[in-house]
């Protein structure tokens, strides 16, 4: 196994120090690191490099996120496809904006209080106990609520995301491969997210239920893409004056039924 040291990163680093600098001087003004697939297991004691902002640690065997809270720099952290089954010790990266979590053991979004430039978060594929589902903790979504914009959440077992309405901002939400159900659930959302523009659901049991698309168009103005495809004008269009025509004939008909019973009661009196 192999830990990620500051003698590791100055050995393999592509920056070279200048003759008259000391190894302290050159890490300080690193920016990038990436150790990605190099079978790391635990970060050390970076805390010379406060420079970093981004870190790649994809494809490593770490299972536990630490000595991290020197990076107030940190921009990016890839961690995606390791072990980790607890999110903690970030919430002093007060600068970061996407963090990659995907293909991890982790149960439940939590510990991002504080993080509030957080503008991607990419959870999917957690690797979870037969029948579990990944969970939100409410204080997490409370804290993200006006910097989350980008949110992958693909292939975790889901069957509810109405907990998400809280998220102002959000306009790119990535949910293929759950078990989502209910399009009434949805359009609830969809009234939510005013300023979401792209939404992914392929996979899910309800983009087989009828008139899936339809509803959910009708009900955000906003939404330009779904499931891939691009919704277009005419489409929208057509499916507000269809709806209109449909609500004016019910109206019609109401109003039909109305008088009937006024001249039966009258005739009958």
């Amino acid at each position: 196994m192999v830990r990620l040291t500051l003698d590791l990163i100055a050995k393999n680093s592509n920056l070279k120090p200048r003759k008259e600098e000391t190894t302290s001087q050159y890490l300080k003004k690193i920016t990038h690191i990436n150790f990605s697939d190099r079978n790391i297991d635990a970060i050390d004691n970076l805390s010379l490099c406060k420079n970093l902002s981004v870190l790649y640690l994809y494809d490593n065997r770490i299972s536990q996120i630490t000595n991290l809270n020197f990076a107030t720099n940190l921009t990016h952290l890839y961690l995606q496809n390791n072990y980790i089954s607890c999110i903690e010790n970030l919430r002093s990266l007060k600068k970061l904006e996407k963090l990659y979590l995907g293909g991890n053991y982790i149960a439940v979004i939590e510990g991002l209080e504080g993080l509030e430039g957080l503008r991607e978060l990419h959870v999917e594929s957690q690797r979870l106990p037969l029948g579990e589902k990944l969970l939100f903790d409410p204080r997490t979504l409370h804290s993200l609520a006006k910097s989350l914009s980008i949110l992958n959440i693909s292939n975790n077992n889901i069957d509810d995301i109405r907990d998400l309405e809280i998220l102002e901002n959000l306009n790119q939400l990535i949910a293929v491969d759950n078990q989502l159900l209910h399009v009434k659930d949805l359009e609830f959302l969809l009234n939510k997210l005013m300023k979401l523009w792209k939404m992914d659901l392929n996979g899910n049991p309800v983009c087989l239920k009828p008139k899936y698309r339809d509803r959910l168009i009708l009900v955000s103005k906003s939404l330009e893409f779904l499931d891939g495809k691009e919704i277009k004008k005419m489409e929208r269009q057509f499916l507000i004056n269809w709806k209109a025509s449909k609500d004016a004939k019910k109206i019609s008909k109401k109003k039909n039924t109305n008088k009937e019973d006024a001249s039966n009661s009258y005739l009958s009196g």
